[in-house]
């Protein structure tokens, strides 16, 4: 079954929807992951960082439209320690699609892919774009289902980055 893409009409909805398993000071369930270069990533080996993921697919337009605000924020913030990890949902798409919408983006952090849908599982992902903000000690300060907005991106990266 696909996941879907939140449609505009369900933004009104977003602030009453949670994922069950990640509200806010919960620890964020360990994952490893390979990424489009082939290396692995293991959640648990970037304790110490605060983390950003977002859970993304090419078919999906609010996923491409909210990316260039996330590059931007991935460059300010990335000599502070920040880690995005944007995981695509491999197991719904084809991998021409995922490397044609990295390079259109120039995605400048790390794309992983949930080939088997096993990290969208434990995340239970009711759609994409969905954003989790992780902390340095790996426990999560935000969840955002649905497109993200420059306020609540600025909200969530407070949250995890270190004070200035």
């Amino acid at each position: 079954m696909k996941t879907r893409c939140w449609p505009v009409v369900c933004l009104a909805l977003l602030p009453l929807l949670r994922l069950s398993s990640q509200v806010p000071d919960s620890i964020a369930p360990d994952f490893v992951l390979k990424t489009l270069t082939g290396d692995s990533v293991r959640l648990a080996d970037l304790k110490g960082h605060p983390v950003f993921l977002n859970f993304w697919a090419s078919w999906c337009k609010p996923c491409r439209a909210e990316m260039n605000e996330i590059i931007a924020a991935y460059n300010a913030h990335h000599q502070a320690g920040l880690e995005v990890l944007a995981i695509n949902l491999t197991d719904q798409e084809r991998m021409r699609d995922v490397r044609k919408f990295v390079m259109d983006l120039h995605l400048p952090f790390s794309v992983l892919l949930d080939q088997h849908g096993k990290v969208r599982k434990i995340y239970r992902l009711r759609g994409v774009p969905t954003s989790v903000f992780i902390d340095a000690q790996g426990v999560v300060r935000l969840v955002n289902i649905g497109p993200i907005t420059g306020e609540t991106l600025r909200h969530g990266l407070a949250d995890i980055l270190p004070a200035p």
